[in-house]
């Protein structure tokens, strides 16, 4: 199979074409710069170019592509970068995979519980409401960028992914760091839902959707046990074999990362099931977070 991927440099990216590699799959990563991997296909989103013709023939395309949410202060310039990033590299690729003579049978988009905004303790599915907030308007609309590609007919899969748990990058390492030092709580009142997966479940889930040739739409990739941020907090340090009884007040993170950002990143409630990937039978490597953070952490 030939699977194009975007993002391939990022976490999930990298992940992914490993795990795709050692099975025997041919990866094709998109790359703006200068390829030395005679496989790469060149493409570049804010010039609205992409190499159309070396997407003919290919199998599966999972788009990760997207500036960082979590990398700099939310500006109103870093914000439109933040939507223009997704949802302009997202149309150039649907519209890209539309015209093809011999389309993928499938694109896997990225994005993210983050449609669904503050839901306090509502428990939230595949078919709940969007949020009303920055982070529920650009996944909508991320979303939406791929309609060329099903109205082509290609089967579209939309990855909202959770908090993904990994030892070597993301958001966890940065988690961390305050318990090895003795200083790791809850942030806030610890109250707000957390839905996480680890890496390996985020890899295996979009495998395991690449190959179903039934699933279309959203699908929530999440691990089936979410944890409020308090819970987590206690897990990590468990592991860590540190306490976790120092809280961060609300107002630091809102101090340092600005309001919205860190009310949508930090204090965001999200109390996720996976309904679409538990019905369909996906196994989980990782149900139960003290577990999945000793498994991640190597511990």
């Amino acid at each position: 199979m030939q699977v194009a991927i975007t993002g391939a440099s990022g976490l999930i990216g990298r992940a992914l074409a490993e795990s795709l590699r050692l099975d025997g799959h041919r990866v094709r990563p998109l790359v703006r710069r200068a390829p030395d991997d005679p496989a790469a296909v060149r493409w570049d989103p804010a010039a609205g170019t992409i190499d159309a013709a070396a997407l003919e023939g290919v199998d599966a395309v999972v788009h990760l592509a997207g500036a960082g949410i979590g990398d700099k202060r939310w500006s109103e310039d870093r914000k439109r970068e933040l939507h223009d990033s997704r949802t302009h590299g997202t149309d150039l690729l649907a519209r890209t995979l539309a015209g093809l003579d011999r389309p993928p049978m499938v694109l896997l988009s990225g994005s993210a519980i983050g449609f669904y905004g503050n839901r306090d303790d509502d428990v939230l599915t595949e078919v709940s409401a969007p949020g009303d907030d920055f982070l529920a308007r650009l996944v909508a609309d991320w979303e939406g960028a791929a309609a060329p590609a099903a109205e082509a007919g290609i089967r579209t899969v939309f990855l909202r992914s959770g908090l993904v748990l990994a030892g070597h990058g993301g958001i966890l390492p940065r988690m961390a760091l305050p318990f090895r030092f003795f200083v790791g709580g809850r942030i806030g009142s610890g109250r707000q839902w957390m839905s996480w997966v680890t890496l390996a479940d985020e890899v295996g889930a979009i495998r395991f959707l690449v190959d179903r040739e039934d699933m279309s739409g959203p699908v929530n990739l999440v691990a089936p046990e979410p944890v409020t941020n308090a819970e987590l907090a206690q897990a990590l340090g468990a592991v860590l074999h540190r306490p976790a009884a120092i809280p961060v007040p609300a107002f630091a993170p809102r101090l340092l990362l600005g309001r919205e950002m860190a009310d949508g990143l930090l204090f965001a409630s999200q109390r996720v099931r996976p309904d679409v990937l538990v019905a369909a039978g996906y196994g989980y490597a990782h149900t139960e977070i003290t577990a999945a953070l000793r498994a991640v952490l190597g511990r």
